[in-house]
C-alpha cells in the first residue's frame, strides 16, 4: 500500500518546459541589463553629492572665519586650529580636519583674491564643483 503513494506523489510531479525557462532567463537578463547602467549612475551622483556638500561645509567654515578673523584664511588648513582676531577673541577650530575628497576626485582647492572673494572647488566624474 505503501507503494501506491509513492507512485502516485512521484508520478503527478511536473518540471518547467525548456520555454518557461527561457523566458524567466531572458527577464531576468532585461532587468540587469536595465539595473546595472541605473546603478553606475547613481554612484557617480553620490560622489558629486558628496563633494557639493563638503564645499558647502568648507564655504561655511571660511565665511565664519572671515567675519571673526576680519580677513580670508590663507589656505583651507587655516580653519583645523584656532585663531585669534585683533580684539583678543579666539575662534576653533571650525572644523576637525578638511575632508577628503570623494573618490577619483581632486583634492578641495581654495583661491582667494585680495578683494575678499574666494572660491573652493574639486573636479571628478566630468563635473566640477565651485561655490560661492
Amino acid at each position: 500500500m505503501m507503494s501506491f503513494w509513492k507512485k502516485k506523489v512521484l508520478g503527478s510531479q511536473r518540471g518547467f518546459t525548456l520555454i518557461e525557462l527561457m523566458i524567466v532567463v531572458a527577464i531576468i537578463g532585461i532587468l540587469a541589463a536595465i539595473a546595472i547602467p541605473l546603478y553606475a549612475n547613481i554612484q557617480s551622483r553620490a560622489r558629486v553629492a558628496k563633494a557639493q556638500a563638503d564645499a558647502r561645509t568648507l564655504v561655511s567654515a571660511v565665511s565664519m572665519y572671515s567675519a571673526h578673523m576680519g580677513s580670508l584664511p590663507g589656505a583651507l588648513s587655516a580653519l583645523n586650529s584656532s585663531a585669534t582676531n585683533s580684539a583678543g577673541q579666539t575662534i576653533g577650530p571650525l572644523m576637525p580636519s578638511t575632508p577628503a575628497a570623494p573618490a577619483g576626485w581632486a583634492v578641495y582647492s581654495y583661491t582667494s583674491t585680495g578683494t575678499g572673494t574666494f572660491t573652493v572647488s574639486s573636479s571628478g566624474d566630468g563635473t566640477t564643483v565651485t561655490l560661492p
